[in-house]
């Protein structure tokens, strides 16, 4: 009889265990399954792809899951992300200037990018959807007119972001680690990564316990347009050049990265390590069907049907918790 209570008594945990951890099970499983399909994928170096593969969209979807926690939505950063590349290769090779002001003038762009989608939100009472879906349209078109549509060699000092140390470190793996802690600092740390929470939670409750809602709006777009700021320039050092079209599409990878990784899409639940793992899943899955040699068509189809499974999950999830 004790046996059957512990483990009566057990089952909550345990449901409360896979719910909150479900994503990371899935890539654990899915690394074993790619593991015995193919004996390249355990290698070191496929390993450091996968990584550097993932780098990029994380550091994006960091960004994103801020936005997202709040109940809102960017699709803007893929193109802010370009737009900022654009602007410091533009700066440094074109203007002059030192590439530690191109850089910070980078990151200003996509800082100020992701202050306009607040405002028009905030204040000027634009859903999230539209505000970034015109944002898209502007950051893609500037980075269009600042490169006249070519690519930009980007500095020396700034593609050796894309290096790796001592061989086995790969610099853009690094810079995804810095940018996923701090978000986690500033979800768990913070009072505006509580009022993301508040906010996500019931908007109107969080008006009335005294948060300055249009502030934290800004607050949120601003570090969304910065992290784009950062994903683009770790991008274009990848490349070695930046490139008007960049990241065409890597907002719904960010989107997607942070759903998998257990965030709602109503707001008030996310965590930076899950955001993470989401984009590791992304990575590894396309990684592994190339590995096998699956049909780049054939992976559109694979990942769309991943993404719909995690939205059913999350629709579920809310519904057995309403």
């Amino acid at each position: 009889m004790l046996v059957s209570t512990n483990v009566l008594s057990r089952q909550p945990a345990l449901r409360s265990l896979l719910a909150e951890n479900g994503a990371l099970a899935a890539l654990v499983v899915l690394a074993v399954a790619l593991s015995l399909l193919s004996g390249d994928f355990l290698s070191v170096t496929n390993l450091l792809n996968v990584g550097v593969q993932a780098a990029v969209t994380a550091i994006l979807a960091f960004g994103a899951t801020y936005v997202i926690i709040t109940g809102g939505i960017d699709l803007s950063v893929g193109a802010v992300a370009a737009l900022s590349a654009i602007v410091l290769a533009w700066s440094a090779t074109s203007a002059g200037l030192p590439w530690p002001v191109a850089m910070v003038i980078a990151l200003v762009v996509g800082l100020a990018c992701g202050l306009i989608n607040a405002a028009l939100i905030a204040y000027g009472k634009l859903p999230p959807f539209i505000a970034t879906l015109a944002m898209l349209g502007v950051a893609r078109g500037l980075a269009l007119v600042v490169s006249q549509g070519s690519p930009i060699a980007m500095p020396d000092a700034v593609s050796h972001l894309g290096d790796t140390i001592g061989g086995y470190l790969p610099v853009p793996v690094l810079v995804m680690a810095v940018m996923g802690v701090i978000t986690a600092v500033v979800l768990n740390r913070t009072y505006s990564g509580r009022a993301m929470y508040a906010l996500g939670g019931n908007e109107e409750a969080a008006r009335l316990s005294g948060i300055k809602v249009g502030r934290q709006k800004l607050v949120t777009y601003a570090l969304s347009g910065a992290f784009a700021a950062v994903a683009g320039i770790v991008l274009a050092s990848r490349l070695a050049s930046a490139q008007p079209q960049a990241a065409s599409g890597y907002e719904l990878d960010a989107i997607a990265a942070v759903v998998i990784g257990g965030a709602s899409l109503s707001g008030g639940k996310g965590r930076a390590f899950g955001t993470l793992v989401g984009a590791l899943i992304l990575a590894v899955l396309r990684n592994g069907l190339n590995l096998l040699s699956v049909s780049a068509f054939w992976q559109q189809v694979v990942i769309g049907v991943v993404i719909a499974l995690a939205v059913l999950l999350d629709t579920l999830r809310r519904r057995g918790s309403g």
